[in-house]
């Protein structure tokens, strides 16, 4: 591969960052799948080789280009200081047999489903409010038994309690919680239920990504919800892909839309960080919070976040 050239990289959590930086280090535009790091501190090398190397890299965030998730998020911005996020995600158990190879091992739950919500989260509260703790607290016991028997460290259920501070008014003050679990029932209706819940001090928005007034029943496997906003996987009328309009493939698109203009000349990927995109800049908080519940699980601590100079860490 030559500089100006674009790779996406997915692959299990632990080596996002070597391989992403190894790209970025040779001036090749990344976009790596979330969570982008596991640690803070390899989030932020990755920020600073991107800088130097002049070169996109996104985080795959797809939910941000989902109409719902961004048309809340703009909604957000008229109902006042932030008070409360509460965010659900899970899968069925049957996941633990995907996942097996790597479940406990390699990464979480948490790091795996609440970095979508998380980001989300942040994205809203980006330049109204910061993460100033994080104490975290997780079930056990389904994931580690039969028939699944995943390593003894795996967790069922994980809880992320973080403190939020508003950046304009020190007497507001909210929090936020973030589940995820691969131990949901076998036959929800649905691949992942998600929903969330955002409350200011002017209003509250409540989304329901997994229910949205579309589903089908069959006999012989009872009701299913769909969501082809996400990606439509019924072919065109004329027996192709038909996916293009689902906020998945948009997320990558709009990475090699960047990736092309600034190899055009006629953007910086800088300017990226402006726009709302997923840039490994905008994402910073979001590995932040899970590095940090990660840690507070492991030392049964409450793990604080703060800015020293242009970084953030732990």
């Amino acid at each position: 591969m030559s500089p100006g050239d674009a790779i996406i990289v997915f692959t299990p959590d632990s080596t996002h960052h070597p391989i992403s930086l190894y790209a970025i280090e040779r001036g090749i535009h990344v976009l790596v799948t979330k969570p982008a790091t596991k640690l803070l501190s390899h989030h932020n090398e990755l920020i600073a080789a991107a800088r130097k190397h002049n070169v996109v890299c996104f985080v795959e965030h797809h939910k941000r280009f989902d109409p719902v998730y961004s048309d809340a998020k703009a909604r957000a911005q008229a109902l006042g200081e932030f008070n409360f996020f509460n965010a659900w995600m899970s899968q069925p158990k049957s996941q633990l047999e995907t996942f097996r190879a790597w479940a406990g091992k390699d990464s979480d739950i948490s790091y795996y489903l609440s970095s979508h919500h998380i980001d989300i989260c942040c994205w809203i509260l980006q330049d109204k409010a910061v993460p100033t703790r994080v104490v975290a607290s997780a079930a056990t016991g389904i994931a580690t038994g039969e028939p699944y028997n995943c390593v003894p460290q795996t967790e069922d259920t994980i809880t992320l309690l973080v403190d939020w501070q508003s950046i304009e008014s020190s007497r507001h003050k909210g929090t936020a919680v973030y589940t995820a679990s691969w131990t949901a029932p076998l036959k929800a209706g649905v691949h992942s239920a998600q929903h969330w819940y955002y409350m200011g001090t002017k209003g509250d928005i409540n989304v329901d990504q997994a229910h949205r007034g579309y589903d089908i029943t069959v006999d012989e496997t009872g009701k299913t919800w769909y969501n082809p906003f996400y990606m439509k996987y019924s072919p065109s009328e004329s027996g192709h892909f038909d996916g293009q309009r689902g906020y998945g493939y948009i997320s990558i698109e709009k990475f090699v839309d960047a990736a092309r203009e600034v190899n055009a000349g006629v953007a910086k990927p800088s300017d990226y960080d402006g726009h709302g995109y997923p840039t490994i800049a905008n994402t910073v908080l979001t590995t932040a919070i899970l590095n940090a519940g990660r840690i507070s699980l492991d030392e049964k601590r409450a793990v604080g976040i703060k800015k020293s100079g242009a970084e953030w860490i732990l």
